[in-house]
């Protein structure tokens, strides 16, 4: 109950963004962690608690102003008591990890009420952490827990309250959580795990897509390590594990939904995937050209991205491009050649295979930023399907506009 309580409660989440680790138990509100000084002068940790009361599945108006607490009674920085607050003693069973010991009172003037629990706890918590602040400046209740995610609190990932285990406190204290549930329950695909698909997958794996399936028939090897996000250890690089199974354990320490196939991609293990929502292609070769065309009886949409990098003189230069087709718009991909189809062979400058980690990066972001907007994430005023960035110019161009 705590954190979808906690996500449905603007007090309370506004508790929670700051950093306050605060729980929902059994009709108590608690914020843990609170620094306080006992009659000794020694910094110690206690709980600030409150009754909750709830106007269906949110908070509504705190019905006292009265708190407990759970620790050694608080004192000012001489070590007397903070007797302006003291209410009563109690041992009331909040969980079974949790007795109060103490009640407070401080009473808000002039309404002599709080509004909401962000206002009420937040003052508990001053008044008890203010007097640490002479022996330890640096301490504060606003301690940023790691919250989890599975909904059901146990954290194997068996609740109903998304793929990440734990929450995405970005998106909440950016206040976007509506605006990123336009991407949950999407089933995509990275064909590719090289430079560029493994940071498309970077960034993708911090979005509330239902599932991600990796396919890679390659090696995760010394020189991929310099061209993907993180760092690999030389034990790990040792490993020589298939990339899909090295990226699957770095993302799936943060999601579920990873789905690794050690393969390369076929117009055979592409159709039977069923549900699928997007692809992103991040691959080369003559291979492409088949792909793409059972894409397209699939009726998917996808990216294609790709970048070609060329010395000139002592530095290098090149143009890095992303081509989008949508059940819409597919006649561009093949009347004005928008996806190269060769393996570099021919020359296509596309497809040479200099490959620097900031253009790979980049790459991916224009990926998954057109994907995005596919969504209705990001305003989408071009509407273009195909886009390149040039290097020497720092300039982009877009191409193929939907009227």
């Amino acid at each position: 109950m705590s954190r979808p309580l906690i996500d449905r409660s603007s007090d309370l989440k506004k508790l929670r963004d700051e950093g306050y680790d605060v729980q929902a138990v059994n009709g108590f509100v608690i914020v843990r962690d609170v620094p306080y000084l006992n009659s000794r002068r020694q910094v110690k940790r206690g709980a600030v608690i409150s009754s909750l009361t709830l106007a269906g599945d949110a908070t509504t108006r705190p019905d006292t102003h009265v708190a407990l607490f759970a620790g050694e009674y608080p004192c000012h920085a001489d070590g007397k008591p903070i007797e302006r607050i003291r209410h009563g003693e109690n041992n009331t069973k909040i969980c079974d990890s949790l007795t109060a010991s103490f009640s407070f009172s401080a009473k808000p003037k002039p309404l002599g009420h709080y509004e909401n629990y962000y206002d009420k706890l937040s003052t508990y918590v001053d008044i008890l952490s203010g007097p640490v602040h002479a022996i330890d400046p640096a301490a504060t209740a606003k301690t940023f827990p790691v919250v989890d995610g599975d909904g059901d609190g146990d954290g194997d990932g068996d609740g109903d309250e998304g793929v990440f285990k734990y929450v995405d406190t970005a998106s909440s204290r950016a206040e976007i959580t509506a605006i990123s549930r336009k991407l949950e329950g999407s089933k995509v695909a990275i064909v590719g795990l090289g430079g560029t698909g493994s940071y498309v997958l970077d960034l993708v794996a911090k979005t509330p897509v239902k599932e991600i399936h990796l396919f890679d028939g390659d090696t995760f090897l010394q020189h991929n390590a310099f061209r993907a996000p993180g760092a690999a250890s030389t034990a790990e690089l040792a490993e020589k594990m298939p990339k899909v199974h090295y990226f699957e354990r770095i993302y799936s320490k943060m999601r579920h939904g990873i789905v690794p196939h050690a393969e390369y991609a076929t117009t055979e293990n592409i159709s039977q995937l069923p549900g699928l929502d997007f692809v992103f292609l991040c691959m080369e070769g003559n291979a492409k050209r088949g792909i793409v065309q059972e894409l397209e009886k699939m009726n998917l949409t996808f990216v294609d991205v790709g970048m070609g990098v060329y010395l000139a003189g002592d530095a290098l230069g090149g143009i890095v491009r992303t081509t989008t087709s949508t059940p819409n718009r597919r006649e561009h991909v093949w009347k004005s050649q928008r996806i190269p189809f060769s393996n570099g062979a021919d020359g296509n400058e596309y497809d040479k295979n200099i490959q620097i980690a900031d253009l790979n990066a980049l790459n991916a972001a224009l990926a998954v930023i057109k994907w995005k907007k596919l969504l209705g994430f990001y305003v989408d005023q071009e509407r273009e399907h195909y886009s390149t960035y040039a290097i020497g110019g720092n300039d982009v161009d877009n191409e193929d506009k939907d009227e």
